[in-house]
């Protein structure tokens, strides 16, 4: 039901029918007694779409009505119109006078006409012959039945044996051919049908702009533009062969193996290499591709055109990987990256005709879990960069493309929050083509149990996509479909949607057996002939090519790949980083991915940088009138500048603008970054006196800088943190951050951090420099905002907790940590090691994701402030910062050794002084959690020898760093010193959700720090 003054009107209308009608067809009884609601809203819809496309006096009607006019006083009749009377009705065929009574039965007809042909163009894919096994009921028998469907598209009573009538064709229909301006009745019917009803079926009404819709209406109505030449159907029967006889090859050679092959959906293959042809004639010049693990091999082979004896190695058991240090993963899930030249003129990719213009075309296909629609976001956040690093801002050139499975699409919500980015303005790549490889079943899950809609597609309507459904046996429908969905693309800049309807030859994978839960589906699939013998019988019956020619054209392809094998056999290695879907060409210095350096590098900065960035973001700006309090904000930082300290915010921009200044891109990305979300960033800020009236001081630091984009991002973190994944393949000097609310909200994007962050170089050879902020402490507010489950990514870290480190002394000890470590864990506690931290995931000669826990007490707290001469020359990210203080003057005495990392640090300081021990107690600091900072700690150990040593922590015993760093401890004292625990004990929830008792829980944890020792030397 339609809301608004829209939907009020149709109500009005529908219950009063019969007074509506009456009162706009006065002199005409029949047409009054014809008259239901649903004709009635059906006439209101069109009317809003062209009030031309009605007649005048039902025009007049809804004009009054849309005014407010009551019902009955609504109608103007035209004067003209007398009983008795005779004219003749603009556009009505033939000249001759007509009574009113003929009037208002040509009239009738005509609306029923338009409504008739509105009625297909609604509900036409409803009738469609989408099913290749034609066991359907519909697109989901208990969602609309046969009966439904007929009804709806029945040609209206009054319409009644008007077959041979010809009439004018309206102008919102497109069935005529070139000089055609009226047909028969059942001329129209017939090209309706052949238009919305055969083997495609469009939705398309449901957009909401005019142009899409009458864009698409041409394309599908007109007989001419549907129209398939000879050469593209050989050019479709040859990729149509490839893609057969790749997986029969394969299943012809290992039996036994998984494979997921495309059997009963090999019309994929030529359909994407007709979008590629079509968009690369349209500008297109880059293609980023993410797809789950069904008929990723074939992808591979014959898009990707990934060497064939690299992907046979994959299935040989003898043969061992030469990349060290890399698992890689299942040969369905790698991704791959390669150029390839074209022919510009034709648009053809690979099977190139004409070599007089070439230009080249980059094609990737990313890696992927068997979390299937798990790199959707990435897939648009590598898009995102390109675009950028292309300057290219209408995503013309570059363009994302998404494989999807029919059940993966309808179930999984990452699906939603990918569409959902799609208009955003720090998202939108200009539209994604989504195929959706539909073989009508999900794993083994029939579709009336596995989605609660029509077709599995309808979340693509959220975002106003065309889709359009059509059956994989008809590969010239599959063709012109794929041409259509790239013109739609690259003329609108919008998501679009291709529903490929096949089925799946052989259960979930080749050696599982389908009859167990879906024997009639089966029982009809074995008696169905696959659709490369379909569609050659049907070239041989049309003359475009006989029997030698198809045999021809079997034979060249098996030769390819017996050829490959034969090589990979004999002379092909195992190694993964020939599946780099995203290579970094010149930045590694041997390209092997491997580093070249000596010690952890210096992030300090000039003071003439600090300062020039100091008062970038203390200085008002000249013409936004800001809001008080950031008056005084901005007044703040500058009082902080004159005395050369720094808090938090300005250390994290001092770390964001000097990255700026040596001209790296910076993108900081998630929800309320702009600001942050305790209010103490303010990286935009906003005029409050005219809309839209933006300021960016980070963005006006010097000429050469390089681009900083800070962006609040939609509610979502799967999908967030996914594109910004994606958006950090790309280029390794970019710097891009996202932040987390609250750092458990990360909770909901665990996905990407699992099968990405922690292990995607090791899975994929895929370094990644993706930095996570994560606020995380407990100052009272609850178990969803205080703990960023820290324990979760440190479980993941990848280091042997028992191994002692032999080599901690060696100058390159640090470094080498770091290199070695699947990402990097820090929770800094000064203004000065952020900056430095942010620095340092730039200057490294490498790339590793960076979780980084940040506070919100720390934020605003006067002892956690920096000098800038700790973010001067020199300087650099202290991975632990030891005992400073009166207990640092006389080691042998202190009795208790504290480590602990974060906020917690400062409750200490305050309670040890409040205590009067300042000499008895050492604490430090450990500022990278991950990997473990030995080479700092063990330094630390020696010199308190006789302390005794505990690790002190916030979080509850069974969360936080505890497991973590006490075995490490442990190790790093080589087993001979016990590390004692003081913190909350061991409970479910990461929290309190009452401050009373988070005070109380805090006050023990305290007393347990401070107690009386083995040693009888504290007491509480």
């Amino acid at each position: 039901m339609m809301k608004g003054k829209a939907g009020k009107v149709i109500r009005q209308l529908t219950r009063s029918n019969t007074n509506v009608a009456a009162s706009v067809a006065s002199k005409s009884e029949s047409f009054a007694n014809g008259t239901s609601a649903g004709y009635i809203e059906e006439m209101y819809l069109t009317w809003m779409e062209d009030p031309n496309s009605v007649h005048p006096s039902w025009n007049a009607y809804f004009k009054q009505v849309q005014k407010g006019a009551p019902l009955g006083a609504a109608y103007q009749a035209p004067p003209s119109i007398t009983t008795g009377a005779v004219y003749k009705i603009e556009g009505s065929v033939g000249g001759a006078a007509e009574s009113s009574g003929d009037i208002s039965k040509n009239v009738e007809q005509y609306i029923a006409l338009e409504n008739l042909i509105r009625a297909y163009q609604v509900r036409g894919h409803f009738k469609a012959n989408l099913d290749p096994l034609g066991i359907s009921e519909g697109p989901k028998s208990f969602a609309i039945t046969e009966a439904e469907d007929a009804a709806r598209l029945t040609v209206p009573d009054i319409l009644a044996g008007a077959d041979d009538k010809v009439f004018n064709l309206p102008e919102k229909c497109h069935v005529g051919r070139e000089g055609e301006t009226s047909l028969p009745l059942s001329e129209i019917k017939n090209r309706l049908e052949a238009a919305y009803c055969g083997s495609i079926g469009v939705e398309f009404m449901h957009i909401t702009s005019q142009d899409q819709k009458e864009w698409i209406r041409r394309k599908f109505e007109n007989p001419e533009a549907r129209r398939i030449t000879p050469e593209e159907q050989k050019l479709t029967l040859e990729r149509l062969v490839r893609s057969t006889k790749f997986e029969e090859f394969l299943a012809k050679k290992w039996v036994s193996e998984k494979r997921f092959g495309l059997e009963g959906l090999e019309m994929i293959i030529p359909c994407m290499k007709t979008l590629i042809d079509t968009l690369t004639q349209l500008g297109g010049r880059s293609y980023v591709m993410g797809m789950p693990h069904r008929g990723r091999l074939n992808v591979l082979a014959n898009i990707i055109r990934k060497d064939l004896d690299q992907i046979f190695c994959q299935f040989d058991p003898k043969l061992e990987p030469t990349d060290v240090g890399q698992s890689g993963d299942v040969k369905y899930h790698l991704g791959a990256s390669v150029e390839q030249e074209i022919n510009s003129e034709e648009g053809m990719s690979h099977e190139t005709i004409n070599h007089a213009s070439k230009e080249l075309i980059n094609v990737s296909l990313c890696a992927n879990p068997s979390h299937l629609e798990a790199v959707d976001p990435i897939v648009v956040g590598k898009c995102k960069a390109e675009q950028f690093y292309r300057n290219d801002d209408e995503g013309k050139t570059v363009i994302p493309m998404l494989l999807h499975g029919d059940a993966a699409f309808a179930g999984q919500g990452v699906v939603y929050e990918t569409l959902h980015l799609s208009h955003l303005p720090f998202y939108s790549v200009g539209g994604a083509i989504h195929l959706v490889c539909n073989n009508q079943i999900g794993f083994t899950t029939d579709p009336r149990h596995s989605r609660a809609s029509p077709y599995c597609t309808d979340v693509g309507r959220v975002v106003n996509a065309p889709i359009f459904h059509v059956n994989a046996d008809d590969p010239d429908a599959v063709v012109y479909v794929s041409k259509v969905a790239a013109e739609f693309r690259q003329t609108f800049n919008t998501d679009v949607v291709i529903d490929l309807i096949g089925y799946r030859r052989h259960g979930h994978n080749e050696i599982d057996e389908p009859m167990f839960t879906q024997p009639r589906m089966y029982q009809a699939i074995k008696k169905h002939k696959n659709v490369l013998d379909k569609y050659g019988d049907s070239l041989k019956e049309q003359g475009v090519v006989d029997d030698g020619d198809i045999q021809e054209l079997i034979a060249q392809y098996e030769k390819i790949c017996e050829d490959a094998l034969a090589k990979a056999k004999t002379e092909t290695k195992l190694e993964f980083r020939h599946w780099l879907d995203s290579p970094w060409k010149g930045f590694f210095k041997d390209d092997q991915g491997t580093w070249v350096a000596e010690k952890l590098p210096d992030t300090g900065v000039p003071m003439e940088t600090l300062q020039r960035i100091s008062d970038a973001i203390s200085v008002p700006p000249a013409d936004i009138t800001l809001h008080g309090g950031l008056k005084r904000v901005l007044k703040g930082r500058a009082g902080l500048a004159s005395t050369k300290t720094a808090d938090w915010a300005m250390g994290e921009s001092f770390g964001y603008g000097s990255l700026l200044m040596d001209g790296n891109h910076v993108r900081l990305s998630g929800q309320d970054v702009e600001r942050g979300t305790f209010s103490h960033r303010h990286h935009v800020l906003h005029c409050q006196k005219k809309d839209k009236g933006i300021y960016l001081p980070m963005s006006n630091l010097s000429e050469d800088q390089g681009k900083y984009t800070v962006c609040n991002s939609a509610l979502s973190e799967y999908g967030v943190l996914g594109f910004e994944l994606g958006y950090s393949m790309v280029n390794p000097n970019s710097h891009v951050i996202w932040e987390a609310q609250f750092g458990d909200f990360a909770n909901t994007a665990q996905c990407i951090i699992d099968q990405f962050l922690s292990s995607g170089q090791t899975k994929w050879v895929r370094q990644c420099g993706l930095t996570m902020q994560l606020p995380h402490g407990y100052e009272g507010m609850g178990p969803e905002h205080s703990s960023c489950r820290i324990e979760r990514f440190l479980q993941m870290q990848n280091d042997d907790p028992d191994l002692f480190p032999s080599d901690w002394k060696e100058a390159d000890f640090g470094i080498k940590q770091l290199y070695d470590a699947n990402w990097i864990i820090c929770n800094p506690t000064t203004p000065a090691n952020v900056m430095h931290v942010h620095r340092r995931q730039i200057a490294l000669p490498f790339r590793k994701p960076l979780i980084l826990m940040t506070p919100k007490s720390l934020l605003r707290l006067p002892e956690a402030r920096s000098e800038w001469s700790e973010m001067g020359p020199g300087t650099q990210y202290r991975r632990l910062i030891g005992e400073e203080g009166a207990a640092s003057k006389n080691p042998d005495n202190v009795k208790r050794l504290m480590f602990c990392s974060g906020k917690v640090y400062y409750d200490l300081v305050k309670e040890r002084a409040a205590r009067g021990f300042e000499n008895d107690i050492a604490i430090a600091r450990v500022e990278q959690v991950a990997p473990f900072p030995y080479d700092l700690v063990i330094p630390e150990l020696e010199k308190y020898k006789n302390a005794e040593v505990y690790w002190v922590q916030e979080e509850h015993k069974n969360m936080g760093f505890y497991d973590f760093c006490k075995p490490r401890l442990r190790t790093a004292s080589n087993w001979s010193r016990r590390v004692h625990y003081a913190g909350r004990d061991s409970a479910a929830s990461a929290a309190a959700g009452s401050k009373q008792v988070h005070k109380i829980e805090q006050d023990k944890f305290m007393n347990d720090a401070f107690r009386k020792g083995a040693k009888g030397r504290l007491y509480k």
